[in-house]
């Protein structure tokens, strides 16, 4: 596992957090549905914790991911991740460990396919 740079490895003492911002905008290889979508986003959460890190803070990345901006920095303030790029597609732990979280689980894709009914 990576080590997680020494400007953020300590959040007490007076250094700054991350503040979280939108990811951008971006496209899946192809157009996917909402389905597809929702289906590669439990395959990836429920596997997560096999790419090592601890459980909590995977659950607190999970809960952050689905949560609106304000929610999502309450939720990594307080469970101790040291976020690393403001979208949380890479952020770390107090122990070193990262946790790299594809474009897919934290906004949707432009090219998602509009269903009926959405």
């Amino acid at each position: 596992m990576g080590c997680i740079g020494s400007s953020q490895a300590n959040n007490e003492g007076g250094v700054k957090r991350k503040k979280l911002r939108k990811p951008k905008p971006w496209a899946h290889t192809e157009p996917i549905t909402r389905a597809q979508l929702t289906n590669m986003r439990e395959e990836f959460w429920d596997t997560s914790p096999h790419y090592g890190g601890q459980r909590e803070i995977w659950d607190a990345l999970r809960a952050a991911a689905e949560a609106d901006l304000k929610l999502a920095q309450t939720i990594v303030d307080s469970a101790g991740v040291i976020v690393q790029n403001s979208d949380l597609s890479l952020c770390g732990d107090e122990r070193g460990a990262r946790y790299e979280l594809p474009r897919y689980v934290l906004s949707e894709p432009t090219n998602l396919i509009r269903e009926e009914g959405q």
